[in-house]
Parts: C-alpha cells; sequence; structure tokens
C-alpha cells in the first residue's frame, strides 16, 4: 500500500438515524477541513487530495444520504432537498463536535456548503471552491434543458433520467474537453454509473436534481454572504469543465476581491487530472490566510 494511503480512516456515524460514511485523515487536533463532495460522487473524489494534506490538517469528507456508503432510503422516506442534505451535514458538523474548518466544496458541496455557511458563518475560517457555482455566470449552455426539466418537470423528466443513467454523460463529466483524456483514470466513471444504477438511485438523484433550482435562487444569498463575511477564498476550477464555464470562477471576485483564483488543466472534478497542482496551492493558500490556535 503507498504511504499515502495508510492513515486514511473510514467511519460511519449515526446522524438524524441514518448512517452516515465519512473517510477522515490527519491527525485529530489538527485544524479542520471539512470537504463536501458533488454528484455524482462521494467523498471517495477525495481520497487523492487528503493524503497530501494530512501532515498539517485533520481532513473530513462524509457522504451525503443517497450517496456513497452512507444510508439511501427511498424518497417517500426522505425528502431528497439540498435543504435537508445541509441539515444532516450540520447534525454531522455537530456529532464529530468540529468547531471552526476549512471549507472545501465541489458541483453539489456548494449548495450544501453555503447552507452551512449561512448558518454558522463564524465557523468558516475559509473557502476553498472547486468547480462550484454560486453565480449564474458559471451556468454553461447545457443549463438551458436543465432549467426546462425545473419548468415543465413532467415533459423533461424522461430525457433527464436518461441523461442521468447515461455512461457517456457520466464519463464526460470528468473527462469534459481536456485536451488530454489519457490522464483520466476510466474507473472513476465507471464505479460511478455503477453507484447511479443502483436499484433506487434514479429517483433518489431525480428528486435532487429538480431540487437543484432552489440553489440558482439563492445565489444572492451567497453571494452576500460572501460580500459580508469575505472569508479567505481560494477557487480552483478546472477549465474543460463542460457544465460549469469559467466565468463562474472569476465571479467570485466580485464579492471577494482578494480571494485567488485559478484555472487549472482539468473537467470538472479537477483533482483527476491536477491534484497534486491542486494539493500544492490548498497548502499555500492556507498557510498564508488561515493560522488556526492548535
Amino acid at each position: 500500500m503507498s504511504a499515502l494511503h495508510t492513515e486514511m480512516r473510514h467511519r460511519s456515524v449515526v446522524v438524524d438515524g441514518l448512517d452516515i460514511f465519512y473517510r477522515e485523515a490527519g491527525p485529530q487536533d489538527a485544524p479542520v477541513i471539512l470537504l463536501l463532495h458533488g454528484f455524482p460522487s462521494s467523498s471517495r473524489m477525495y481520497t487523492t487530495l487528503m493524503p497530501r494534506l494530512a501532515d498539517t490538517y485533520r481532513l473530513i469528507a462524509p457522504d451525503y444520504p443517497g450517496f456513497g456508503h452512507s444510508s439511501a432510503p427511498p424518497p417517500d422516506q426522505f425528502a431528497y432537498t439540498f435543504d435537508h442534505l445541509a441539515d444532516v451535514m450540520t447534525h454531522f458538523v455537530e456529532a464529530l463536535e468540529l468547531g471552526d474548518y476549512a471549507l472545501f466544496v465541489q458541483d453539489y458541496g456548494g449548495p450544501v456548503g453555503f447552507r452551512l455557511a449561512q448558518r454558522w458563518p463564524e465557523r468558516v475560517r475559509a473557502l476553498i471552491v472547486q468547480n462550484a457555482v454560486a453565480h449564474e455566470e458559471g451556468l454553461g449552455p447545457l443549463w438551458n434543458t436543465r432549467k426546462a426539466f425545473w419548468r415543465d418537470r413532467a415533459t423533461y423528466e424522461p430525457a433527464l433520467r436518461a441523461n442521468l443513467l447515461s455512461f457517456e454523460a457520466t464519463r464526460l463529466r470528468h473527462v469534459g474537453h481536456s485536451p488530454n483524456p489519457e490522464r483520466y483514470d476510466p474507473d472513476s466513471w465507471t464505479d460511478e454509473f455503477s453507484f447511479l444504477t443502483r436499484p433506487g438511485q434514479i429517483d433518489i438523484q431525480t428528486e435532487l436534481f429538480y431540487d437543484y433550482r432552489t440553489n440558482v435562487e439563492r445565489y444572492p444569498q451567497w453571494q452576500r454572504f460572501l460580500r459580508e463575511h469575505r472569508p479567505p477564498t481560494l477557487v480552483l476550477w478546472g477549465q474543460y469543465d463542460p457544465s460549469f464555464a469559467v466565468e463562474g470562477a472569476h465571479a467570485y471576485g466580485q464579492d471577494v476581491p482578494d480571494a485567488e483564483i485559478h484555472l487549472l488543466e482539468g473537467g470538472h472534478f479537477v483533482l483527476d487530472e491536477a491534484n497534486d497542482e491542486a494539493a500544492a496551492l490548498t497548502r499555500r493558500f492556507l498557510a498564508a490566510r488561515w493560522a488556526p490556535a492548535i
């Protein structure tokens, strides 16, 4: 086993009657980085990043309900909304007795993380954004059909479900428009496709994607949060992302003028292609902008 993976710990905690799985690395008493994953991934997306920072930080990456190894009750037993996911993650933070932390968010991690940040602004000592949108500018052309689904669910739901279960769409979320597709491990999208085709998953993900419209409605709130609280902000953006346009990265500078913004050689899951660079930028940023008491 690689030395980089020997310190990873895999645990579960009961939160709101659900088993919430999480990965952890680093010393128990080190400053915390809370990593919130995207769709259709899980905490697994951070397994290459966490060991590279675990000498200095305690890294905690949970799976949301319905994802990864956490409980996945059917939609008639659990409301799959971003408000509800954020409630469970709030109680997860409380269960682990986390105080302040740096918040690392990707894709769906943005909507969940911003809800946590609004609830506890004093706990967010730094914000690291990796292809997570909080501005309309970040929604690329692919979102036009997705917005149509929000306006007329009955008409567009069959097409949305077909896309969610498409192997090619699952691959495209990783490779995007990268000129270096050979750098991507096909296991990443093959495993995610297997996850998406598990019994009941399509119902869970359809409900949650329909609720994504509430995130767009809250963009002004999140922008106001950034302007008012000015957390030290690092933006790491895979420039070959087919869904989230690079304008969404630059938009963070409108709200946090001293935000560090880096466009990286990668797609939606930039850690697939630029993990070492992302880790180095994160380490340097946190060392310069966050000096927690240990």
